[in-house]
């Protein structure tokens, strides 16, 4: 099982939208078959950080559901409006041990 973690730096002030993006971009994700996890802000640490985080029996499921999602036009519409609001953003992949 493995854990990954999409981490965006917001723009100032734009956490708001982006959550309000992401209730959207979550449905339309899951009617490809993905489902994009739990999405979590920050209380502490650097201001305006959004992670999205999922699980994944394995890589290949996760690239299979990764490329999957991104063959939607309606995925990448969205995911062009949730750039806009974005500084940068990294992603962390783990194996879960227990």
């Amino acid at each position: 099982m493995i854990l990954v973690r999409d981490i965006f730096q917001l723009k100032f002030g734009k956490a708001r939208d982006a959550l309000a993006l992401w209730k959207e971009g979550k449905k339309l994700m899951q009617a490809t078959g993905h489902n994009p996890g739990r999405i979590m802000t920050d209380l502490t640490g650097p201001y305006y950080t959004l992670v999205l985080e999922s699980e994944f029996a394995s890589l290949a499921e996760f690239e299979s559901g990764h490329a999957n999602t991104g063959m939607s036009d309606d995925v990448r519409k969205w995911y062009l409006k949730f750039t806009e609001l974005v500084d940068s953003g990294r992603r962390e992949i783990f194996t879960i041990v227990e």
